[in-house]
């Protein structure tokens, strides 16, 4: 996942997000439903499962992704030195727009065309996994020794479903605040030490206001306001969801909360009306607002503007409990009409090898989700995704149901509704929810049947 909009070096276009978080429609409807391990394919892996290396004869491997921005030449370079470094496995990298992503590859799986390895993010591992689209990796984790412990723990965790693996994580991209440090500096504001609790923050956007500024543009859009609003949800104490993905939570009082604080900053003057699409990171690289909270790929695309003063750190703390929305690059293997034991044991060493240099997927602006990396001193190296990564013990990702990614189409509404001042936020969040809450029974029929 990156940023959103190829006409600003961001590679992550409006469409493309609604179909990483599953608004643009499933795409992912196999014939067959129930759990992978029932299905051909999914078979526990012979010998040590590639933990030792490959040794068997020569194999192609069809790598898909939907790396097609500023981050797919760190992945192919990443690709081009393990096939140097592996001789007998050959790995083509196929890399399409995510949106075309995920429709293609059910398609291609269930026409005994698919590829052997590909990555999903973390909140399409249940989708595919209930629809026969990927296979579990339980025994993946077990030859190569992965344990939770190697991993950030919210992140493996959110690779299981139905008691099985279906993901290994590649990495986690969380939202950050970054701050444009000349505007501060207009203020009377120290460029150097950002506002960091609810206090401090909205003082600074009342002096802001006084010089002229409307410091933090509220967007009523899933990116960035439907990702600004989830973190405010859970930093106020709420949930969106209940434990186990049955029950939609974002009407009670933290959401309506969390909510009220993004439509006050708008009533308040804080920030502007009526924003547009990518329009409040475009204002704080235009020196109009001071602060704009986005994803970490946008490191790099800060980098390439030239002059521009800024900064980043993990997200304030508004509602009084560390948070933050992130999403997440997982891999995975994809089911075959008839397995092949030597792909699936070279697989396994490619995914391990990948996981093993993530350093090198970091300098593309990610954070490596293997702890080993994430604490290397060449990750400490990159101030900036350093600093995003101090949030990466407060990680919040969606419940592992199938599906799960059709009810934010209901909670972008009410996100829309209220920052546009249509409707009042409780009023907002409690239709939204009641929608939502159908689609929650519809999808479990529809999975489970």
């Amino acid at each position: 996942m990156t940023t959103p909009r190829q006409s600003l070096g961001h590679p992550l276009t409006r469409r493309r997000f609604l179909a990483v978080t599953g608004l643009a429609g499933a795409g992912t409807l196999l014939a067959g439903c129930g759990g992978g391990s029932e299905s051909p394919g999914a078979e526990p892996a012979e010998g040590d499962g590639g933990a030792s290396g490959y040794d068997g004869p020569n194999v192609e491997l069809a790598f898909w992704n939907g790396f097609t921005g500023g981050d797919g030449p760190f992945m192919q370079e990443l690709v081009d030195t393990f096939n140097s470094e592996h001789p007998n496995i050959a790995v083509t990298m196929t890399v399409s727009e995510w949106a075309d992503y995920y429709q293609k590859v059910p398609t291609a799986v269930q026409s005994g065309n698919g590829p052997d390895v590909g990555i999903m993010h973390i909140d399409s591992l249940s989708t595919n996994a209930a629809r026969n689209v990927i296979v579990p990796l339980d025994d993946v984790a077990s030859a190569l020794e992965l344990q939770a412990g190697d991993f950030a723990e919210a992140v493996w965790s959110a690779g299981e479903y139905d008691g099985q693996r279906f993901g290994i994580p590649l990495d986690v991209h969380p939202l950050g605040y970054f701050y444009n440090k000349t505007v501060l500096e207009s203020a009377g504001l120290d460029p150097e030490n950002p506002p960091m609790d609810r206090t401090s923050y909205e003082a600074a956007l009342e002096s802001l206001a006084s010089a002229g500024i409307q410091g933090h543009w509220m967007s009523p859009h899933p990116f960035t306001g439907g990702l600004t609003l989830q973190s405010l949800i859970w930093q106020f104490g709420g949930d969106l969801f209940n434990a186990d993905g049955t029950e939609v939570t974002w009407a009670e009082d933290p959401a309506v909360e969390a909510l009220t604080w993004m439509v006050d900053a708008v009533n308040n003057g804080w920030s502007a009306r009526d924003v547009g699409q990518d329009a409040d990171a475009i204002a704080l690289q235009n020196g109009q607002t001071a602060f704009n909270w986005n994803g970490i790929w946008h490191i790099n695309t800060l980098k390439e503007v030239p002059d521009l003063q800024w900064g980043v750190a993990p997200l304030p703390n508004i509602g009084g409990t560390d948070a933050a929305w992130a999403g997440s690059h997982n891999f995975v293997i994809m089911r075959q009409r008839t397995p092949d034991d030597d792909k699936l044991a070279a697989s396994r060493v490619f995914i391990n090898w990948v996981s093993q240099q993530s350093i090198a997927w970091a300098e593309g602006g990610q954070v490596p989700a293997r702890n080993s990396v994430r604490e290397s001193a060449e990750f400490e190296a990159l101030p900036e995704q350093a600093a995003l990564a101090q949030q990466v013990d407060y990680l919040h990702f969606p419940p592992a149901v199938p599906g799960i990614g059709d009810v934010f189409a209901d909670f972008n509404q009410a996100l829309n509704e209220a920052v546009l001042l249509t409707k009042e936020p409780a009023a907002a969040l409690s239709e939204a929810a009641e929608r939502a809450t159908r689609k929650l029974e519809e999808n479990a029929d529809r999975y489970e049947g």
